[in-house]
């Protein structure tokens, strides 16, 4: 019987995962390189979507302190896909899926509690899994936003033709036959960015900021719709990186929250960490 390999990935996300990385990879702390290694890997605790890096401990040279009594942050599961339940980053790096022992971060210039995790599983002995928001990341010679990139993922942009069509309670936001698609591996849906002249409704300033890896960073609007403000419900890249630079100062909505058509088909709202 084929195998769906949306599926096969999906099946592991209980599980512990990792893989070997040949980038060399560098990590700092208040300016102070405290690792530099290319034996780094990639680490997914069970339930985590994206993975952290972990580094072997032999090339930190910061000192590493169990932590003790550690504020565990509250797990905040999220759905994506089919009804899945994951932990994607809004759930913060003090929670560890698998045993394990939590440390401090210890440097000449700085002090960070719990942003260090040793796992317990053999694989990964020798190994500290890095809080990425902890620290400045480099990979090579160019610094790395957001997470880690996952090797199994990666997004894509196509040029369209088709309808887009997006309202809220009748009122139409934007109108459309010449989108960009982005497509994001892993992902239930395409984005749909679309030009300005194509957004009818005023689009205020918002109020989020949020950094995508494959992307960048984001700049969110609120919408006026009649006569309320729909807050944050759309985004823009105005200095994407290069993975991106198709969409760059494009608009697109978050299409969880609007009633979306393509060439004139109503599409279900989908189920996502932004629902």
């Amino acid at each position: 019987m084929a195998v769906a390999m949306y599926r096969q990935f999906a099946a592991l996300l209980p599980e512990l995962r990792w893989q070997p990385t040949v980038k060399r990879v560098r990590v700092l702390l208040a300016g102070e390189v405290i690792a530099d290694t290319a034996a780094a890997r990639l680490v997914w605790e069970p339930k985590r979507v994206v993975p952290s890096y972990a580094v072997p401990e032999r090339d930190i040279t910061a000192e590493l302190v169990p932590l003790g009594n550690a504020v565990v942050t509250v797990e905040r599961p999220v759905p994506l896909g089919e009804g899945q339940l994951v932990l994607d980053p809004s759930t913060g790096f003090g929670v560890h899926t698998t045993p394990g022992e939590a440390l401090t971060v210890l440097s000449r210039n700085a002090r960070e509690d719990g942003a260090a995790f040793r796992a317990a599983d053999p694989d990964l002995a020798g190994y500290v899994v890095l809080d990425f928001g902890a620290f400045d990341w480099w990979e090579e010679d160019e610094p790395v936003i957001g997470h880690p990139r996952d090797p199994f993922s990666r997004i894509d942009v196509r040029r369209s033709s088709r309808h887009i069509r997006l309202e809220l309670d009748g009122v139409v936001l934007a109108d459309s036959i010449r989108p960009q698609l982005l497509f994001e591996s892993g992902f239930p849906m395409a984005r749909y960015y679309l030009p300005r002249e194509d957004v009818v409704v005023e689009l205020t300033p918002g109020t989020l900021q949020t950094i995508c890896a494959y992307k960048g960073h984001a700049t969110h609007y609120s919408a006026v719709v009649g006569d309320r403000i729909v807050p944050n419900i759309a985004w823009s890249y105005e200095n994407p990186l290069s993975d991106a630079g198709q969409v760059k100062s494009l608009v697109s909505f978050y299409q969880e929250q609007l009633d979306l058509s393509v060439d004139g088909d109503p599409v279900l709202r989908p189920r996502t960490p932004w629902s």
